[in-house]
């Protein structure tokens, strides 16, 4: 909770991710307060009366997968909100005449997206979600020591390029800094 509300703030791609992580954190705890408490909460040096309000913020978030029925797999709207957020900024920085580094930056990602999509079997997501995958994937691969290949790497660099840059527009955007139309 302390860390999410701190990366919500700074940067909304490393929230998102951080969100996912605490999704897949609950499911192995699998929806059990007690767990949940013993495995996670447990670990956090705060004082009782945040420790309770951090058990209650995994609560809530664990009894919202069981309602939206992300059980296993998926994530809650709170999460599937923020990346149509993302990808409708990205299609108006799409059609931006101000954003042509962002546009270049997206242009060099696409080969690895339409990459990825075909390895995911024809399952159709936004391409937002689906560099946020991708990215996710790749760092579970590393938290559990499994090897990468160097393209693979290479396709989570340019892909977290593209992703850092969407999440600086979209903070520039929340703090009224950003402009994409000609004035």
């Amino acid at each position: 909770m302390i860390v999410a509300h701190q990366k919500r703030k700074e940067n909304i791609a490393e929230y998102l991710l951080y969100m996912w992580q605490v999704e897949d954190m609950i499911r192995a705890c699998d929806f059990d307060a007690n767990r949940i408490r013993q495995m996670i909460i447990s670990k956090y040096d705060q004082p009782e009366e945040v420790r309770e309000e951090i058990t209650r913020w995994y609560e809530e978030l664990a009894n919202m997968m069981l309602t939206e029925g992300v059980r296993a797999t998926g994530h809650i709207q709170l999460n599937r909100n923020i990346i149509l957020e993302l990808t409708d900024l990205h299609v108006r920085l799409m059609k931006s005449p101000r954003e042509m580094t962002y546009q270049s930056t997206y242009y060099k990602t696409l080969p690895y997206i339409v990459q990825l999509r075909a390895k995911s079997g024809g399952e159709e997501m936004p391409e937002i979600e689906t560099c946020f995958t991708a990215v996710y994937g790749y760092l579970m691969l590393r938290m559990k020591g499994e090897e990468t290949t160097q393209q693979t790497t290479e396709a989570v660099k340019q892909i977290s390029t593209f992703l850092a840059i969407l999440a600086s527009k979209y903070r520039d955007e929340k703090s009224g800094e950003l402009q994409l139309e000609d004035e």
